[in-house]
């Protein structure tokens, strides 16, 4: 059964960085992006570190030229153990999109953030 739990107000998320709640047993990062706010599991699937607590970021795309190509600025957080990257919206590991942290639906009254465990 899905409830919805008060997580901190919408001032308390910063946009560059996650803000980790506990609801529970449960530590959940939850980031403020362009298109609204996003909740993932503070748990990395490789080795259990604290994902979230790792930098908001991007990632350089493969090219045909010895260059980089840096994308995606403000839209991944990298585990700080391994540096594992995760699309923030969808909690799916970049290397292999069946490997994911759990995602949880976000919604907004007001000034107040609601996570649904």
């Amino acid at each position: 059964m899905v409830t919805k739990q008060f997580a901190c107000k919408a001032l308390d998320v910063p946009s560059d960085a996650a803000r980790i709640v506990v609801l529970g047993k449960l530590s959940i990062g939850l980031f403020k992006l362009n298109d609204g706010y996003h909740a993932l599991l503070n748990v990395c699937p490789h080795r259990g570190a604290a994902l979230c607590e790792g930098p908001v970021c991007g990632t350089t795309r493969q090219t045909d030229k010895p260059e980089f190509v840096y994308e995606r600025a403000g839209e991944l957080v990298r585990c700080a153990w391994h540096g594992w990257e995760f699309d923030i919206r969808t909690g799916e590991f970049l290397v292999d999109p069946k490997i994911r942290t759990r995602r949880f639906e976000v919604s907004v009254e007001g000034d107040d953030i609601y996570i649904h465990v």
